[in-house]
């Protein structure tokens, strides 16, 4: 597809020459005192959330020139080509089409096969899920990647919509503590184990595949076809393996954008199958929001285009998420690999060296233990790294008390960031734990905050299926827009294979001891390890 590249375009140009006039100097204090429409102006409702972008360091000039740009870079076409299921995956020659995996019925590409396969998943579902007669008590989830951090990120976020007999567990590390540390406390009899490889030779997964087959077989177990279901493609070496069981998925479902296929088994067995299916109802309804809604009023579009502002104007090279929820305690790893993995790119799509860059490091801890940990930096260090706050209105919990506490700890540290305290309002203040040694000023230099730094809350109403099947896919189209926008390839992954095919070289080495060939330092190394 023949598109400029962001810094090929007019608006790039005007956008370069806005931040070097008043954009880089933008104040969030003074934005907010002198415009009291600021927050309505920059509210954005999208499916199942409503976003308050009004703390980001933008006004009218720089919004309008970011959509110019998306225009310009006709983000437009390039969706549509992408939903309509184009090759836009142009090194490896794929569609792109983890929104069909949600949409209904007759109403997207391969809608046949994707729900005959939907069908036949959520029926075994069903049947696991009656424990009675199934007999399982425990899932096992052995995969990598998309293939681990998906499931692993969903369950405990839905909790409260888990089967309450049935318990969860990942294993993804092939380090050996990883699954040793699950097997120890499961019995063969109560446990189905889920292999979750597309290709079913993936380094990683079948050695914890293999390890847990032995430790079955070891405990007494005695019927693997029961105990084991695969999701892949290669039904042959699952047979092989002793599965006879298996649910396939299709070359244009990228690993990161892959819970919505058959690697969502584990996810639909512990919500069961309508939930299972309520959460690809709310991402579908974002698919629809993504692709029909104005540019100035679709949340996904905004958020990418704010990125690429911070990215490569104010020069922000990292993101915090900080979940005010638990069970989205897994959501920044989850947001680690859907964003690095698919931005993380240093040529556009015709192979040429980017003069800009481009996927910031993204990071974060449920709050409120991030404030205990991290937010130190935030408020008062060298780099101003913008936040986005995930707030739910409605727990499902009874301990209204903890939750507004909560609420209002999200609330205070996104209004701490924006204002900061001068050292005026420092000097006024006591500290009674202030060295006393310590002239007043400079006590107060240690306790002033320089504020005006940007964050973005998003709040749910309540955290459940269709409202995580929105946010996630709000997320997958946020990342699109960033990455269409710089003209590179969002879904491809080379950058995982060279560490992995110098592996392949070093397991034998591992075994034989021979470092004939390797670097001084790997020699080294290997020798240290083996000695």
């Amino acid at each position: 597809m023949n598109t400029p590249r962001c810094d090929q375009t007019q608006a790039w140009a005007a956008l370069r020459s806005h931040y070097e006039g008043d954009g880089h100097q933008f104040d969030l204090r003074e934005a907010f005192a002198s415009d009291p429409g600021r927050f309505d102006a920059l509210v954005v409702e999208a499916p199942g959330m409503f976003a308050d972008l009004s703390k980001n360091r933008i006004d009218a000039a720089s919004m309008k020139l970011l959509i110019d740009l998306a225009r310009e870079c006709q983000l437009e076409k390039r969706r549509d080509a992408m939903l309509a299921g184009a090759a836009i995956n142009t090194t490896e020659d794929r569609a792109v089409l983890h929104t069909a995996l949600r949409a209904p019925r007759g109403q997207g590409p391969f809608s046949d096969d994707v729900h005959g396969v939907l069908d036949a998943m959520l029926a075994y579902v069903e049947s696991v899920r009656h424990t009675r007669a199934s007999g399982i008590r425990h899932i096992v989830n052995i995969g990598i990647g998309g293939s681990d951090l998906g499931p692993q990120m969903a369950v405990p976020a839905l909790e409260a919509f888990v089967h309450p007999e049935l318990g969860f567990h990942f294993v993804s590390n092939v380090d050996g503590h990883d699954i040793t540390s699950v097997l120890r406390h499961l019995r063969p009899a109560e446990t189905l184990f889920v292999i979750a490889s597309k290709t079913f030779t993936t380094q990683e997964t079948m050695a914890n595949a293999h390890a847990a087959k032995a430790w079955f077989v070891a405990n007494g177990g005695t019927d693997t076809t029961k105990h084991f279901v695969a999701t892949t493609t290669n039904v042959a070496a699952a047979a092989e393996f002793g599965i006879e069981t298996t649910f396939g998925f299709w070359d244009w479902v990228g690993g990161r954008y892959s819970l919505w296929s058959a690697i969502g088994l584990p996810i639909a067995l512990a919500i069961g199958a309508d939930n299972f299916r309520a959460m690809l109802g709310g991402a579908h309804e974002m698919d629809r929001h993504f692709a029909t809604a104005p540019l100035a009023k679709n949340l996904p579009v905004l958020l990418g285009l704010i990125d690429v502002w911070y990215r490569n104007f104010h020069g922000f090279t990292s993101r915090s998420v900080a979940p005010y929820h638990q069970g989205l305690k897994r959501l920044p790893a989850y947001l680690q690999q859907l964003e690095m993995e698919s931005n993380g790119k240093c040529v556009d799509l015709d192979g040429n060296a980017l003069p800009f860059a481009t996927s910031p490091v993204v990071w974060g801890e449920p709050g409120t233990n991030g404030q205990h940990a991290y937010f130190q930096m935030l408020h008062q260090g060298t780099d101003v790294i913008p936040v986005e706050f995930l707030l739910v209105k409605h727990p499902t919990h009874d301990l209204a008390d903890q939750h507004t506490k909560l609420l209002a700890n999200g609330l205070a540290q996104a209004q701490a960031l924006m204002l900061g305290k001068r050292s005026s309002q420092a000097m006024a203040e006591r500290a009674p734990t202030a060295a006393k040694s310590l002239a007043p000023e400079i006590v107060a230099r240690h306790r002033t905050f320089p504020g005006n730094r940007p964050s973005t809350t998003l709040l749910l109403d309540r955290l459940t299926p269709h409202s995580l099947g929105a946010l996630i896919a709000m997320y997958e189209h946020r990342v699109y827009t960033s990455g269409a926008l710089w003209g590179i390839n969002s879904f491809d992954q080379w950058g995982v294979e060279l560490g992995k095919a110098l592996c392949g070289d070093l397991l034998p080495r591992m075994a034989s001891g021979n470092t004939e060939g390797l670097d001084a330092s790997t020699a080294g190394l290997m020798r240290r390890l083996l000695d």
